[in-house]
């Protein structure tokens, strides 16, 4: 469980093809500060497991399951990526309850300097327009965001400069893909009241 408050983006330091899905080596300074074998990281919205792990990177797999559901397949050495550890029982939830597992991918429509602050435009992807509604929370490459406006097409957030000089968001452009998870109770309620 996450709370979709990206402590860090991190780079991507090298990438390998492996038998049924790829492995990551990640560069990081605070998704590594008390790290241990096996520990949960948010890489992009998806929950890793770190492998093998130094002073200054981690080492993910991607199973063939997180490769065809995600764009991290596609994903290079030198891309950013952004990382949260996972939530201790004990801590402040300062953003919504983000599990990790990526709904469906998307890609950015429109990027707009709005003063000081930013919009980004997302399309709604086939299906999921059900779970996105204004001033619901959704999780966009881990990041939890509040929409800020729903149209039939698209939806929109607002980006604060803090959340978008500690993201990957400063590098997104229209075209490019980001990970979607829709807000988790919204998902409960709808099967509470298929039965």
């Amino acid at each position: 469980m996450f709370t979709g408050i990206v402590a860090e983006a991190g780079e991507v330091r090298r990438v390998e093809d492996a038998d049924g899905g790829r492995r990551l080596v990640i560069a990081a300074d605070e998704a590594l500060s008390d790290v241990e074998h096996g520990a949960s990281i948010s890489v992009n919205g998806a929950c890793l497991t770190v492998e093998r792990f130094d002073e200054e990177t981690f080492e993910v797999f991607l199973a063939s399951e997180t490769v065809a559901k995600t764009y991290l397949g596609e994903i290079a050495e030198g891309d950013a990526v952004n990382l949260e550890r996972a939530l201790r029982a004990d801590a402040r939830l300062d953003g919504h309850f983000v599990q990790g597992h990526v709904d469906t991918t998307t890609e950015v429509v429109d990027v707009r300097q709005v003063g000081e602050d930013w919009e980004y435009e997302f399309a709604v992807p086939e299906g999921y327009g059900k779970y996105i509604v204004e001033k619901g929370s959704v999780a966009v490459d881990g990041i939890s965001l509040t929409v800020a406006d729903r149209g039939e097409d698209a939806f929109t957030v607002a980006v604060i400069p803090t959340t978008r000089d500690v993201t990957n968001l400063s590098e997104k452009e229209p075209g490019d893909p980001v990970h979607l998870e829709v807000d988790v109770l919204a998902k409960y309620a709808e099967r509470l009241l298929a039965e």
